[in-house]
């Protein structure tokens, strides 16, 4: 795992800055009190969507956690320096279909096309029960998460990432101690498929946009890459990872969520006063083998930009708490089995089948 997968906290407030000034609301206010059977909340009015997602109660897009998290302050401790608090959900191409749960629930065929990773049901039906009735391509079995992004086409030719792919879990905060597990059935969408190329590149979870051989920090996709085999057109972006504790989905999949802020007059990154339960923070880490000629490359949600992921929790409960609390607040550098090989005596949170002990 290369030390460049860390957390990059002072690209996050510039970025925060200027999607601010762009009035790009990615890192989200606190919501208000939901009203039941309402269209109020958080300032905005709730869109009437085609189809509600059978773990809405109302259909107001509202998804409620029970029991919400109450009671929390982002914490504001200074544990002792660790460099890495991470650990790796590896995870293989599953299926390419034009759904989604998160936007587009229960109608199929309403998305543009996604690579689904991770648990090989996902599609526009599914739901924390279904998902975690199903099976998975990631290396730990109790990784039952639906993970999917756009997919991308050389031409027609879709062009799917090989092998499994490294989706990081991290802290985003300064307290690590702090990071507690994903709440089943947690969703969220990352990025924007209609944002610009201005906001793609300040975007909060923005780390070095499209890379190819020693091409980083592109917002579209280069014209060319070096056509050797050890070559390939990779991505990286990290996901919010401040929760506020109420709901495990929003009518914008994204307020629910926020990115940490930075503490005033330290270095120090904390989750904001409205969002203040620290989670994980995933990052995708995407491969695609494709190199040279990059003219005819392009994402079904469009140019490079509109790049975007969404996340939909359902994680043995008792496995991602053990690596949780073993890599992360352990502070730890874990692969996908919660080994960290520069600690051998720290022990592996699953055994070699990446399953509890």
């Amino acid at each position: 795992m290369s030390r460049r997968s860390q957390f990059l906290p002072g690209a996050l407030v510039t970025s925060a800055v200027a999607l601010a000034a762009l009035g790009v609301t990615t890192v989200a206010a606190s919501p208000a009190p939901h009203t039941a059977g309402g269209t109020a909340h958080a300032g905005h009015t709730v869109a009437v969507a085609a189809a509600a997602s059978p773990e809405d109660p109302d259909g107001d897009g509202y998804i409620p956690a029970v029991p919400p998290v109450t009671g929390v302050t982002p914490s504001t401790q200074n544990p002792p320096h660790r460099y890495f608090h991470e650990f790796q959900a590896n995870c293989a191409v599953s299926h390419t279909k034009a759904d989604d749960p998160i936007a587009h629930p229960q109608q199929p065929g309403a998305s543009h096309d996604h690579t689904f990773m991770g648990n090989t049901t996902t599609d526009a039906y599914s739901t924390t029960a279904s998902l975690s009735a199903g099976g998975t391509t990631c290396k730990a079995p109790g990784d039952l998460s639906g993970y999917w992004m756009p997919t991308l086409y050389d031409g027609d030719r879709p062009v799917l990432p090989v092998g499994p792919q490294t989706i990081y879990y991290k802290a985003g905060v300064t307290d690590y101690t702090s990071v507690r597990p994903f709440p089943k059935g947690l969703r969220f969408v990352v990025g924007d498929p209609m944002q610009s190329a201005d906001a793609f590149r300040h975007h909060p979870g923005f780390v070095e946009g499209w890379e190819c051989g020693d091409s980083y920090f592109n917002t579209e996709f280069p014209a060319t890459c070096p056509n050797r085999a050890d070559v390939q057109l990779n991505i990286r972006f990290q996901a919010p990872s401040c929760w506020d504790g109420r709901y495990l989905d929003t009518p914008d999949h994204r307020s629910h969520m926020a990115y940490p802020v930075v503490r005033p007059g330290t270095n120090d990154n904390v989750c904001p006063a409205g969002h203040p339960v620290a989670l994980p923070m995933i990052e995708f880490k995407m491969a695609f083998p494709v190199n040279g000629d990059l003219s005819r490359v392009r994402l079904s949600s469009g140019t490079g930009h509109s790049f975007h992921y969404d996340f939909f929790n359902a994680w043995d409960e008792r496995t991602l708490k053990a690596l949780v609390d073993h890599c992360v607040v352990g502070g730890l550098q874990c692969d996908a089995r919660g080994y960290d090989q520069t600690h051998p005596e720290a022990g592996a949170a699953l055994n070699t089948d990446y399953r509890l002990p």
